[in-house]
């Protein structure tokens, strides 16, 4: 997904063979390790972010949300330390490397390629006739639509890509051949890899499988795990459990993969030093969305803990006085894990030099929670393909 043109962290690849295998996994097979680089001062609106991330779930929005980011759209400049609301990787495609976004909540490997570069300036593209092991598939196309006015399109076809340590041959590639320019801007996002479920591949006649159902076989174990960090660089390791990144137990939950997505039910909430409130929160983890989406009683009582916040009709979510501290956020995860996310990470971004646009917003009109990335990066978090399943574990913040 192409939504966050947020504060790009660029997640350049360093091949690293691990020394010792951890405990949980078998030895033999690929794993490798992805770390972050410097970012760009780059974001967008909290209210631009908040309407992409209803369009990618083909949500109907709000209305006051919708008039909000269409009078406060676009981008702003942030100060360096906010680089951690999209996250890049430098992937090879016929020998060819572009820049595409993690995103575990989609299916596709799409990338931009010719006659976008008309509108393109600054971004890298594909192009399938500079590969020697490239195969156009005859008769297959895909399309994606975000809302009622974003989305791309274009053919399909297979050639090699190489992630890491890992390259699948005849992989599919959608090669984006019509884009809306809202995509354009973001000059360091090539396309995305899905990091989703096959049953979410946009291909037609016939959807096709992910970059990772071709590679789980191929890994030490068949998962990935993700350590994002807030303000920092973090990883992404592929194929094993790196034991030095998280400080107790992984805690597991099932995955209802149905829908295509990591989607697990949480079991209650906690706000600052509240008491827990027992409750069901059928939620999906989203590598790629840098909200924590929750439904409108959770997000209420939150906010009525802030003095000054409010619902802001004039940007469609809740903000508050930028210098009013935020209080913690709790999630219940298993029978017993409590996943803590600071109040320090509830912030997206201001609005103004006094007003701040909240991490947390409501999740009207999407029918389950969003734990994205404000969550993401609080935890230790294990991707498990083969056991479907989701690991949750504290760790050094």
């Amino acid at each position: 997904m192409l939504f966050a043109h947020g504060l790009v962290v660029l997640l350049t690849f360093f091949l690293t063979f691990v020394g010792t295998t951890p405990a949980e996994l078998p030895p033999g097979g690929n794993r490798f390790i992805i770390h972050q680089s410097v970012p760009k001062p780059f974001k967008k609106t909290g209210p631009t972010a908040l309407l992409s991330a209803y369009r990618k779930y083909n949500s109907t929005a709000p209305e006051g949300l919708v008039k909000a980011a269409a009078i406060n759209g676009g981008a702003v400049t942030t100060v360096p330390t906010q680089f951690d609301t999209e996250f890049l990787a430098s992937i090879a495609i016929g020998g060819q490397v572009v820049n595409l976004e993690l995103d575990s909540a989609s299916a596709d490997l799409y990338v931009f390629s010719y006659p976008v570069w008309k509108l393109s300036s600054g971004h890298t593209l594909y192009n399938p006739s500079l590969s020697s092991t490239s195969e156009l598939r005859s008769g297959y196309r895909w399309s994606i639509t975000y809302g009622n006015d974003s989305g791309a399109r274009g053919n399909v076809y297979e050639d090699n890509v190489r992630v890491g340590s890992t390259t699948i041959t005849a992989q599919t590639v959608e090669v984006a051949q019509q884009i809306s320019s809202k995509f354009l801007p973001d000059i360091d996002n090539d396309g995305i890899l899905g990091l989703g479920f096959d049953n979410i591949n946009t291909v037609s006649p016939t959807k096709q499988a992910t970059f990772l159902s071709n590679a789980k076989a191929t890994l030490t174990a068949p998962l990935f795990t993700a350590n994002l960090k807030k303000g920092r660089p973090g990883t992404y390791t592929f194929g094993y459990i790196d034991a030095g990144q998280h400080t107790d137990s992984i805690t597991y939950v099932p995955v209802n993969c149905a829908n295509g997505y990591w989607q697990f039910t949480s079991n209650g909430y906690a706000i600052g030093n509240g008491k827990f409130v027992p409750t069901a929160i059928d939620s999906i983890a989203d590598t790629s969305t840098p909200f924590l989406l929750l439904p409108t009683p959770i997000v209420v009582a939150y906010y009525n803990r802030i003095r000054g916040a409010v619902y802001n009709y004039g940007y469609g979510g809740f903000t508050y006085p930028c210098h009013v501290p935020l209080p913690d956020f709790t999630l219940g995860i298993g029978s017993s894990y409590k996943a803590v996310v600071p109040g320090s990470y509830m912030y997206y971004a201001h609005v103004s030099s006094t007003t701040c646009f909240g991490a947390l917003q409501q999740n009207d009109g999407i029918r389950f929670s969003v734990v994205g990335t404000v969550f993401l990066k609080s935890q230790f978090v294990v991707f498990d393909v083969g056991g479907l399943q989701l690991g949750f574990a504290p760790k050094v913040l």
